[in-house]
């Protein structure tokens, strides 16, 4: 292309020159030499025939539209059955997913709302039931229990709070009327249970060592024990405290559940009906200057009523199963059955009088 370039550098009165010079070029064929020359017959011959020169298979027609899968025959219905069968499956096991989930954060959402202390509810309502035909008293009496944490002393429930608390655990068929006696039942009975757990810690408080001293010659000999060692002041000053406490009723202690055992065995001696409730107190008691935490376990038992009618109800409390718990256990129930069994009161008896 050098020279198209050379031309245009002429002078403007040769323009018209060079004009039909590159015009006249143009209208001739290329060199031999050149490149586009091999390739002029195919053009010339596509710009003659109008036509491609590759040959095309002429085209096909398309088959209908149709399910390539055989609907009569037994094997699809044999997969199709087979099919819906898993779906099903698949959406049971979908179903209890979710469930379960939902169960959990429902689960989750309701324990939080309970009181770590007691795992009641955080605020027991005082509102009287729907169709409650009764009116109940909502004022709440203050036990003699200690609180851990030094605010005062626990409080019972009001009627009103239990009757609520009952219905809500499924007692729809309780007797309001009944409800304020219920309430000095279950508070007279928690009482009970806090008095043994004081002597408990009376003996065992200030170490395994003076409770063996303590109860070295049996129950009932304690106090004089006490006098003896000089534990009157350590006694008198002893400052538990419940932390928190939970029912479980549901739940049958290992020691209930030998009782039933015995029963079954040996009826006349030791048939009885099972605890008609369990309660798990966490008690802090004071050793050398630190706290510690005690769990005693509390069965409740029903028996047969008085003459006149009214229940009667015993208790059993003692230290749970724990290394200590154990321990505490077997000094005071084995230093009593010892002391009777070998006829420890007629013998001391027996020293006081030739010493008079």
């Amino acid at each position: 292309m050098g020279w198209f370039w050379s031309d245009g550098l002429q002078a403007k009165g040769n323009s018209e020159t060079a004009s039909q010079k590159l015009l006249s070029r143009q209208s001739q064929s290329p060199p031999r030499e050149c490149p586009m020359r091999k390739n002029q017959k195919s053009a010339d011959f596509m710009s003659s025939s109008g036509t491609c020169p590759v040959k095309h298979a002429p085209p096909t027609t398309a088959p209908p539209s149709e399910c390539p899968v055989p609907h009569g025959s037994r094997s699809y219905a044999k997969e199709r059955k087979e099919c819906k069968r898993e779906w099903k499956e698949e959406r049971k096991r979908e179903y209890k997913r979710e469930s379960r989930i939902e169960g959990e954060i429902e689960s989750q959402s309701t324990f939080s709302k309970l009181n770590p202390l007691n795992y009641m509810f955080r605020e027991l309502s005082q509102a009287p039931a729907p169709d409650q035909t009764h009116a109940l008293p909502t004022s709440r009496e203050p036990s003699s229990i200690p609180k851990a944490d030094g605010d005062g002393n626990w409080e019972y429930p009001s009627p009103q709070q239990m009757y609520n608390a009952l219905l809500r655990k499924g007692y729809t068929d309780t007797d309001v009327t009944a409800v304020e006696s219920m309430v000095s039942v279950h508070n007279f009975l928690n009482e009970g249970a806090w008095s043994e757990v004081m002597d408990w810690e009376r003996r065992f408080s200030g170490g395994l060592y003076k409770g063996w001293r303590m109860c070295s010659r049996g129950e009932q000999n304690f106090p004089a024990m006490v006098h003896k060692y000089g534990y009157e002041k350590e006694v008198e000053d002893l400052s538990p405290s419940l932390v928190r406490f939970q029912g479980r009723p549901k739940d049958m202690t290992p020691k209930a559940a030998m009782f039933q055992v015995m029963g079954w065995l040996y009826p006349a001696a030791f048939g009885t009906e099972p605890p008609f409730d369990r309660h798990d107190w966490y008690v802090s008691r004071d050793v050398n200057g630190e706290r510690k935490e005690i769990r005693y376990v509390i069965d409740y038992y029903s028996g047969p009523p008085e003459p006149s009618g009214e229940p009667v109800f015993f208790l059993d409390v003692r230290p749970a199963i724990t290394p200590l718990g154990a321990t505490e256990r077997a000094l005071r129930w084995g230093c009593d059955v010892w002391w009777r069994a070998i006829g420890g009161d007629a013998r001391e008896h027996e020293k006081l009088s030739k010493s008079q």
